[in-house]
């Protein structure tokens, strides 16, 4: 992958990496839906990636160094984690989300955690980087007896499922 920007302009730089759609959605789809794996990110996909383009987005998020790529041995699964500089990605995330519900429409339970994230301010974005970096980078959380940031938006998603639900 050539890695040499069209400009030295830095919202270019971002953009080139960030901008394709597909490359934000594999990144929302590791860092919220906590899959790691091609074939998770495969089924899990609220849009359908096509298998191609999921292979090809992965290289481009590596070759980025937002991702790393473990080196998986014969018959097992090669796992995708995130760098610091992926998961210094997640405000980007949070900014969009918030854009996203102030001027489109969508579906509640897939709304629900973009409102958390916007609703919690700085402190719960910092605690989600954190929890990221635990998971990710093996950097233990700064106060690991407290609750994981993670699961108010999962319980938030699964209320919203239930709430969805026909009687």
């Amino acid at each position: 992958m050539d890695t040499a920007p069209r400009s030295g302009c830095p919202i270019n730089a971002a953009v080139e990496v960030l901008g394709d759609p597909w490359a934000m959605l594999v990144l929302r789809d590791i860092m919220f839906g906590g899959r790691r794996h091609f074939r998770e990110l495969i089924a899990g996909s609220e849009e359908g990636i096509a298998t191609n383009v999921l292979s090809s987005r992965l290289r481009r998020l590596v070759a980025a160094g937002l991702l790393t790529r473990d080196d998986a041995r014969r018959g097992q699964r090669a796992a995708y984690s995130l760098t610091e500089a992926g998961i210094q990605v997640l405000p980007v995330m949070v900014a969009l989300a918030e854009w996203g519900l102030a001027h489109r429409e969508g579906e509640r339970r897939l709304r629900v955690r973009a409102e958390l994230l916007r609703d919690g301010g700085p402190e719960l974005m910092a605690a989600m980087m954190d929890e990221l970096r635990e998971v990710h980078l093996g950097v233990p959380r700064p106060d690991p007896g407290a609750p994981r940031p993670s699961e108010r938006p999962r319980r938030a998603y699964e209320a919203a499922l239930t709430d969805a639900a026909p009687p």
